[in-house]
């Protein structure tokens, strides 16, 4: 500090030697050099520009700043003491009478041009130097802490829509917000439940409504029969468009694909499926899923489905599976993601979240989709295997967790890409 203050002040001591008579080769710091004139870059009388318009080598690379790096400490003490050398200037520029001070009468034109210069140099560095260690430092500060009040009030409300919102806030809040910034999240309001519930699944009932002898064509009701039929010609090819079959079986796509599926292999015949109780599953399992989720609904589960059905068709693998390892696939394709909240396990796991805590952290969003999908079965009239042995009943069930945790599905996903891909690069 002591050197700095000798450096940055030598020009205020050599006016006043110059003042008093004292010669410019001679100074009272002994063996320090004379006065050390720093000159302005800009014009007198226009306005100096601030460091937020400046870049940052703009200081880098200024001869002052270098030579006067140091502590926030040792800066603060600095500049009170340029502070007090500019006062000093003042009063000698504005010909202010003290008792200390010569009158501006004893100073030359040339002489007061300089020490004006040297004080408005002065003048400049201390505020560079109190923007650089404050201002510039409550800019980022304030930006800072009004985006997390923004953020604050958005989770706030976000929190209070729905459990799953309140989850979203919480996660945000823990990974992206400083804990003194913390969101103010109200407490969701637990509710005692056994471990063996599972969540997700509600009592449905669309039993009244069907029988053998009143069962639809397609096993949904729909004003455009023509038109969905049309589009179930292509049920066993890739180009089968999932969309338009949605359109016309009143956003039953997945009931309408699993019926005719299951009626072109014949698989209720072969396992004594009633159709009543298979229309009612699959109805049941597809309000189930999510119409709010963007991307795991019944139109995906459907589409999946399909899939399954078109690459267990191929001539390969003629032959190659039993008709309860094609039930299990098909069952497995048409509940893989039931239940599906439209987020990811890893999400699931941060915020803990109830079905993080079911199944330890482990498969939860495969496990619970297992989990939903087969106790949906225990529903009135939606047991579609009551007619299998238990040894059937036990090997499919395998069979399915099997697929499930095994991410089979993916497979078939990805199998339908790769038949996309030849087909329009060939």
């Amino acid at each position: 500090v002591s050197v700095l203050f000798k450096a940055r002040t030598s020009s205020h001591i050599s006016a006043e030697n110059k003042l008093n008579g004292v010669s410019p080769g001679h100074t009272p710091l002994g063996s320090q050099s004379p006065s050390l004139t720093l000159h302005t870059s800009f014009p007198q009388g226009q306005r100096r520009e601030s460091f937020l318009y400046r870049s940052d080598s703009d200081y880098d690379m200024s001869p002052k700043t270098v030579s006067r790096n140091s502590s926030l400490a040792s800066e603060g003490v600095t500049i009170c003491l340029h502070l007090r050398s500019v006062r000093s200037n003042f009063t000698i520029l504005a010909n202010v009478s003290t008792p200390t001070v010569n009158p501006r009468a004893t100073l030359s034109d040339q002489q007061y041009q300089q020490l004006a210069l040297d004080t408005l140099e002065e003048l400049d560095w201390c505020l560079d130097q109190l923007e650089t260690i404050q201002t510039h430092r409550s800019v980022s500060e304030m930006a800072s802490n009004k985006f997390k009040r923004m953020l604050n009030r958005e989770l706030s409300h976000l929190s209070e829509m729905s459990r799953s919102g309140n989850q979203v806030s919480e996660y945000i809040s823990s990974t992206f917000l400083d804990k003194q910034n913390e969101v103010e999240i109200p407490s969701p309001t637990l509710k005692d439940k056994p471990m063996s519930h599972i969540s997700g699944v509600r009592k449905l009932s669309h039993s009244s409504s069907l029988s053998s002898t009143s069962m639809p064509r397609f096993g949904v009701n729909t004003d455009h029969e023509d038109e969905l039929a049309k589009e179930l010609e292509d049920l066993d090819k890739w180009s089968f468009n999932i969309f338009r079959v949605a359109e016309f079986s009143n956003n039953r796509p997945l009931s309408c694909v699993m019926y005719a599926i299951f009626q072109e292999r014949e698989l209720l015949k072969t396992f004594r499926i009633p159709v009543d109780t298979f229309v009612t599953y699959v109805m049941t399992l597809e309000d189930h899923y999510h119409g709010n989720v963007a991307y795991h609904n019944s139109l995906h589960a459907a589409d999946v489905t399909q899939s399954t059905h078109v690459l267990l068709s191929t001539p390969a693998l003629d032959a190659v599976f039993t008709d309860l390892e094609i039930l299990a696939a098909l069952f497995a394709a048409a509940i893989h993601d039931v239940d599906h909240p439209g987020v990811s396990n890893q999400f699931l796991i941060n915020t803990n979240s109830e079905l993080a805590l079911m199944y330890n952290d482990e498969s939860v969003l495969e496990n619970h989709h297992l989990a939903v999908g087969f106790k949906l079965l225990h529903q009135e009239n939606c047991d579609i295997f009551q007619n299998l042995t238990k040894r059937q009943r036990q090997s499919l069930r395998k069979l399915v967790i099997d697929m499930m945790l095994h991410k089979l599905n993916v497979l078939f996903n990805s199998c339908r890409s790769v038949v996309f891909i030849c087909f329009y690069r060939f």
